[in-house]
């Protein structure tokens, strides 16, 4: 709801030359959490998890209206990053406790699904409150959906039969919780794949507005559609086809949104670019999740979610920070930060040709 309004926002701070900060540390924190965020999902359980990066997102939006400096905006998106680094992490372990393994990838894809409404919905929903009422209605109603989010929460049951209390000692995190070694095959292709997804999220607003669209938000909604279309047919692909040929070919469709995005001078070329990008994105992650949690020691799939999590944040923020530095409010860049995303989605796709052949070998 939030992220297309935000570049004017920060603009309006006099930070214009920051737009990378927007995206790149939210994610940081949400990176940095993640351990936390895992451990704890695996000790005291996946409901409170979620509860606590809600409340976050709640106390967060109410606190935007009030930032009047660039230093109390950058801390709060800061902070901000933890509901973020929490309430998915318990999420997907939450759900994979409950579902079949058989069925994980429509599973991941119904979540995936779930999210991808509320990303459809929010971006438009953000920029017409911003345009109608106001920046500061946006927040209140952000806040509002985090309401919303803890009350169904409070009301879930636990799916951890023998959990611990909360203590100080769980905060403490060695390396063995920070990374779970069986998930580093989808790890590595996360962090490839989401470099789109920041520079996305970053420039797109600024490039919407570069080709005449009002609403900035709309691009958005464009995107998250398509990713919500693609999203139970991919997840149930890669239940019957297998993880990997799925993403051998959704990473070739975010190598093509990335050039078609890149070389667009016209609304109809961004738009079918960025669609394009919703579909790749779309089929990417819930593939992606679902593997990570196959190759998760089932004691411990909070941990392998986690670190899923992890790679995603890293490149994103990576993504976010990278193109805003590449871009530098200068339109003629577009296709320097939309190639070098391109070009990182082409290594992860030769990367899982690689994978695909040694499994091939192995049976």
């Amino acid at each position: 709801m939030i992220i297309p309004e935000l570049p004017e926002y920060l603009t309006q701070l006099g930070g214009a030359e920051y737009k990378g900060l927007i995206i790149s540390l939210f994610t940081i924190t949400a990176m940095i959490s993640r351990p936390f965020s895992g451990k704890l999902a695996d000790s005291i359980g996946r409901v409170p998890v979620m509860i606590f990066g809600a409340v976050v997102c709640l106390i967060c939006s109410l606190l935007y209206p009030v930032v009047s400096s660039l230093f109390g905006f950058f801390l709060l998106r800061f902070v901000h990053g933890f509901s973020t680094g929490f309430t998915p992490t318990g999420n997907t372990a939450y759900l994979s406790d409950i579902i079949p393994a058989g069925k994980r990838g429509e599973a991941m894809g119904l979540l995936g699904t779930a999210g991808a409404v509320g990303m459809a919905a929010g971006p438009s929903l953000g920029g017409t409150l911003s345009n109608q009422l106001g920046l500061n209605a946006m927040f209140y109603c952000s806040s509002f959906f985090a309401l919303i989010a803890i009350a169904i929460l409070l009301r879930t049951k636990e799916t951890i039969k023998e959990k611990q209390s909360f203590s100080v000692h769980l905060l403490k995190v060695n390396r063995t919780d920070i990374f779970e070694p069986l998930v580093l095959t989808p790890c590595l292709v996360m962090l490839l794949a989401a470099f789109a997804y920041g520079a996305v999220f970053t420039i797109i607003p600024d490039y919407g507005q570069f080709v005449g669209i009002r609403n900035k938000g709309l691009l958005f909604t464009f995107l998250t559609i398509a990713s919500l279309l693609i999203r139970l047919l991919a997840g149930k692909a890669s239940d019957h086809f297998g993880r990997v040929p799925v993403l051998i070919i959704s990473t070739m469709g975010i190598v093509l949104s990335m050039l078609i995005i890149g070389t667009a001078n016209s609304i109809t070329q961004l738009v079918v670019g960025v669609s394009i990008y919703g579909l790749a994105h779309g089929s990417t992650s819930p593939t992606l999740l679902a593997w990570a949690t196959d190759l998760s020691n089932q004691q411990y799939k909070g941990r392998g979610i986690s670190s899923l999590y992890i790679f995603m944040e890293l490149g994103i923020g990576l993504g976010a920070f990278i193109s805003g530095m590449l871009y530098s409010n200068d339109p003629a860049r577009f296709i320097i930060v939309f190639g070098t995303a391109a070009g990182l989605a082409a290594i992860s796709f030769l990367y899982l040709l690689l994978v695909r052949r040694k499994q091939q070998r192995h049976r």
